[in-house]
């Protein structure tokens, strides 16, 4: 079972529908009771860093995703829900993210490009992630965000894409995953990760 995290934000259905069809059975809740008993977690998200976060807090879901990620949980964020993973955001202002990678969110810089980064875009990896399995390097995913992460630590960092600079496209120590883009629009390329998730989490 994932437990998919539901803090009133964000592309629920669409994330539940693509992993229900690569064989996960989805619970969808705002219970911290039952994100603290979860044995995987999904923490989806769109829209901006600083209402996302508060109303994790407002729920009481913030705290009950530390504690479960402590005791070893997986958790995979996505778009929104992965710049959550980190220590901060200087969207609108600056907002502090959950902790559990170091690092800040921050905005794309004036390079010419549209911001925000919308679009499919090439994602780079190494190939040895096992999050990755069967995606080929250069493979194609649907990017939409105006902010990007940046891992503290560079181990952290495990697939980039190139929008002007390398940014991070995925990131993750351990049992703590997160993706920029959005999997459930990025067809055979997000449905394949989605699956490795499923499959990581349930060996």
């Amino acid at each position: 079972m994932i437990t998919m995290i539901d803090y009133g934000l964000g592309n629920l259905r669409s994330v539940q529908k693509a992993l229900e069809f690569v064989g996960a059975s989805v619970q969808l809740t705002a219970d911290p009771a039952l994100v603290r008993a979860a044995a995987k977690l999904v923490l989806p998200g769109v829209g901006a860093f600083g209402a996302g976060i508060a109303a994790l807090h407002a729920r009481g879901l913030a705290n009950a995703i530390r504690e479960a990620v402590g005791r070893g949980t997986p958790i995979l964020g996505i778009c929104l829900g992965m710049q959550f993973l980190f220590d901060e955001s200087s969207e609108m202002g600056r907002h502090q993210g959950l902790g559990l990678l170091p690092g800040r969110v921050v905005r794309f810089p004036h390079n010419g490009l549209p911001v925000p980064h919308m679009g499919w875009n090439q994602v780079q990896h190494n190939g040895t992630h096992p999050l990755l399995t069967g995606v080929p390097a250069g493979a194609y995913a649907y990017f939409v965000h105006s902010y990007y992460c940046q891992p503290a630590n560079p181990a952290d960092l495990i697939a980039t894409t190139d929008y002007g600079q390398p940014i991070a496209a995925i990131t993750g120590r351990g049992h703590i995953l997160g993706i920029q883009f959005h999997p459930e629009k990025s067809q055979q390329t997000g449905l394949r990760i989605l699956h490795n998730f499923h499959k990581m989490t349930t060996a």
